[in-house]
């Protein structure tokens, strides 16, 4: 965690600033917001300012959204003036610490901020396979290629492959290719010198250099035009970087991860996109699942969320009932781990027993959550979903069968549990898809009944 701390160091600011290096935050000091707006566009980077109330907080955020610098500010103030404080939250402060500080309550601050960094939170072993190739590709400086839906968490990812990587310590810089317009993103990345284009008042520090030695996040780079995407192909082959009218290049240490929630190949093929440069950071290419394919994981998700939310909202914490879990299994997800999210903070926030029930899990407009398909309105269907997801695979009468059995039985209930859809079968059962057809091959061609794909949709085959 890194703190850029924006004030005069007065007793109570000194004291707050000891207690959140005490927590293990990296701290750096200005005492005026022009020098704040300075120090990060020059490269010192912050994921935290903490400010002084008596400052121009609303001055601060501005100067530094003028230079595309997107930080989240906390402010700070002896005395606890309401008014005061509720204006540096109209300003645009996330929160407000009172001084004389309180070590909990920074603590907790700044664990909100790092709660990003966390390994991703699954149960199911189709993401487990996926985090076990990241554990095995973290310690290497290779550029990774991310993909997955919009909403399956690949940022959470990258930040993990960032903290098991030997730069851990090191910077986490990540730009939104797709958020920046493209006259704007060569300086975002590269930088510039003073006075190389109208609006150039100084030099700026790019994205490359506030790296250096750490890790650049380039989410969703399908989206980089494609002159840019040359000079990045260059960036990434030479470790050197040119800013916007500079005269001489300059070297980078970084390791470079992407997001993309295309298919770059398909992007390759309509010349949308550099072949060479997918080459290039497609290295290793960890292929997260939607989360409708990755069923253990949306209780683990969702009693993850209720639990950030109850806090947040200073609310009780509740169980989910047994009918919200089906619910929450036969939904099919189209915004993946984000939409699971924002349904589980209303649920919070409309639970009113000492369950979460089913009524509380709706969609934005107030309407319950979509079913899979038509076939999952049976009960059966339902606690068939709800025990796949739990791991509740019933294998009765074991002792006494040999290991083959015992796998023949495990594959055929695991397809019958999922309506007879071999893919996601094989991601519960933690093998491939290939795998599973050689195996279901040879029980049909032994005289074993095979379940049939039914229905349509999520469950279909």
């Amino acid at each position: 965690m890194r703190l850029l701390v924006v004030g005069r160091l007065n007793g109570q600011l000194a004291a707050a600033v000891k207690m959140a290096m005490q927590t293990g935050a990296k701290v750096a000091h200005v005492e005026t917001i022009a020098a704040a707006t300075q120090a990060l566009r020059a490269g010192q980077g912050a994921d935290l300012m903490m400010v002084d109330y008596e400052l121009a907080i609303s001055d601060l955020i501005a100067a530094n959204t003028a230079e595309r610098i997107f930080c989240p500010v906390v402010a700070c103030g002896v005395g606890a003036d309401p008014r005061r404080a509720a204006d540096a939250i109209r300003a645009g402060a996330k929160e407000f610490i009172p001084l004389p500080p309180d070590l909990e309550l920074i603590a907790a601050v700044l664990a909100a901020v790092a709660q990003d960094q966390r390994a991703p939170i699954t149960r199911d072993p189709a993401m487990e396979a996926v985090i076990k190739l990241a554990d095995q590709v973290a310690a290497s400086d290779a550029s990774i290629l991310i993909t997955g839906e919009s909403g399956v968490g690949k940022e959470v990812m990258a930040r993990y492959v960032h903290q098991k990587s030997r730069r851990a310590e090191k910077p986490f810089i990540s730009v939104n290719c797709a958020a920046i317009p493209d006259n704007l993103l060569e300086s975002e990345l590269f930088g510039h010198e003073k006075g190389a284009f109208t609006g150039a008042v100084a030099r700026r520090i790019g994205k490359f250099e506030e790296a250096d030695g750490g890790t650049l996040l380039l989410d969703e780079i399908s989206e980089m035009d494609a002159r840019l995407q040359a000079k990045l192909l260059r960036a990434l082959q030479e470790r050197e970087i040119d800013r916007v009218g500079g005269q001489k290049p300059v070297k980078v240490n970084i390791r470079v991860l992407a997001t993309s929630n295309r298919d770059l190949a398909q992007a390759v093929r309509e010349n949308t996109f550099r072949e060479d440069l997918l080459y290039r950071l497609n290295v290793v290419n960890l292929k997260l699942p939607a989360l409708r394919e990755r069923p253990a994981d949306i209780i683990a998700l969702a009693e993850h969320f209720i639990r950030k939310y109850a806090a947040s909202n200073g609310l009780p914490e509740r169980a989910l009932s047994e009918t919200a879990r089906r619910r929450l299994v036969s939904h099919s997800w189209p915004g993946n781990v984000r939409e699971l999210e924002n349904a589980m903070h209303r649920a919070v926030l409309l639970s009113v027993g000492p369950e979460i029930e089913e009524a509380a899990v709706r969609l934005p407009d107030g309407q319950p959550l979509n079913l899979l398909s038509a076939d999952l309105a049976s009960e059966a269907a339902h606690r068939a979903a709800f025990a796949v997801a739990e791991g509740d695979l019933n294998l009765r009468g074991l002792v006494g069968q040999t290991v083959a059995q015992v796998e023949q039985q495990l594959i055929l209930d695991t397809l019958s549990h999922c309506l007879g859809n071999r893919t996601h079968a094989a991601n519960i059962l933690g093998i491939s898809i290939r795998t599973l057809r050689n195996k279901l091959k040879e029980y049909s061609e032994a005289g074993v009944s095979v379940p049939a794909p039914q229905g349509s949709g999520y469950y279909a085959a």
